[in-house]
């Protein structure tokens, strides 16, 4: 109780800035909207149709997909580099992601070799989004079946990148046969983007995101327990095979349903976890759990905001943006500090 006080100007520091930065995300844009203005969009006082329809319809669910994505990503990428005690494990170690592309590949690729079988499929507004979860739930169904029959961790981490190198693989064989134009819807998808999700595909990603942070909450003994071993862990009295399974689940879900409904976002999940450490100096997941999720959501948004090139009529593709500002931070932490905190 004693820790949690400790940190109480870091979290009201953190949530401070996270809510100056979601009405920020809300106001910039192509058409820049006062703060005024949107308090009293939300108060129903609005006066401006046209600005009702951009931020209740447009900038409002992009605002919210993103701090689901940064902090979703941030607690899963914690959860796996405390699973496999690895500092460069992220959230798309068990090949999930590359499920999800795999799923999309076949769907936006697949038509050329067979033919009209997927025609309708590829007519219905929701194509993308079943065929990347479908492609993640079919993965993570192969890694809990393999998950229950190995004990070795390392060995399921090395599995899943055996899992991403098949799938990257098929995709590749899926592009050579494919049209200019299915070449780049796949890869348009592969930008990733927050701005695409209407309200009832963003309730969809809400309520399954409520699970996984919910199952990730239940762990928290379990991984601080196995910041020093499953040994340690075990004399503990956890069950390391539940426990491993709830957190793959965990990520499971986080991961591969931000995946499917906003594509692939790199650099959140592993980059959020380390930086947040260096913030708060500890390693107890008490503390780092809901340090991640403000982390995440808060940086998520400023590289969202960034992205729309404010009085801009472009948008940048969210994936180059993470890339620009998490590769230059991992690089940084482990220069700055050799010994990772596990």
């Amino acid at each position: 109780m004693a820790e949690t006080k400790k940190y109480h100007i870091h979290f009201t520091i953190l949530f401070t800035l996270l809510v100056v930065c979601f009405f920020l995300n809300i106001s910039l844009g192509s058409l820049s909207i006062p703060n005024k203005a949107i308090f009293e969009i939300f108060l129903g006082k609005g006066e401006h149709t046209s600005w009702q329809h951009i931020v209740l319809d447009y900038r409002l669910p992009k605002a919210i997909t993103a701090i689901i994505v940064g902090s979703g990503l941030g607690i899963s990428g914690l959860l796996m580099q405390t699973l496999f005690r690895n500092p460069l494990a992220g959230p798309f170690v068990l090949g999930i992601t590359s499920g999800a592309s795999l799923g999309v590949a076949i769907v936006t690729m697949g038509a050329s070799l067979f033919g009209g079988i997927l025609l309708g499929i590829l007519a219905s507004k929701w194509s993308i989004i079943i065929s990347a979860t479908l492609g993640s739930f079919l993965v993570l169904l192969i890694v809990l079946i393999i998950s229950s029959k190995v004990r070795d961790t390392m060995a399921i981490l090395i599995i899943g990148l055996m899992f991403s190198s098949i799938a990257a693989a098929v995709v590749n064989i899926l592009s050579y046969f494919s049209t200019a134009e299915e070449l780049q819807q796949y890869f348009f998808w592969g930008f990733g983007s927050l701005g695409n999700l209407a309200w009832n595909e963003v309730t969809i990603l809400f309520i399954i995101y409520v699970i996984g942070i919910l199952i990730s909450i239940t762990s928290i003994k379990t991984l601080n327990s196995l910041l020093l071993g499953e040994n340690y862990a075990v004399s503990l009295g956890v069950n390391i095979k539940r426990s491993r399974l709830l957190i793959i689940i965990s990520t499971s879900l986080l991961a591969g349903t931000i995946t499917a409904f906003t594509g692939p976002i790199a650099f959140i999940g592993l980059t959020i976890p380390h930086i947040t450490r260096q913030l708060f100096n500890t390693s107890n997941h008490k503390i780092l759990l809901p340090a991640v999720f403000l982390s995440g959501a808060l940086i998520m948004l400023i590289c969202d905001s960034i992205s729309q090139l404010p009085s801009s009529d472009y948008t940048l593709p969210i994936n180059a943006i993470t890339s620009l500002v998490g590769a230059p931070v991992v690089i940084w932490l482990l220069v700055r500090k050799r010994k990772m905190m596990f």
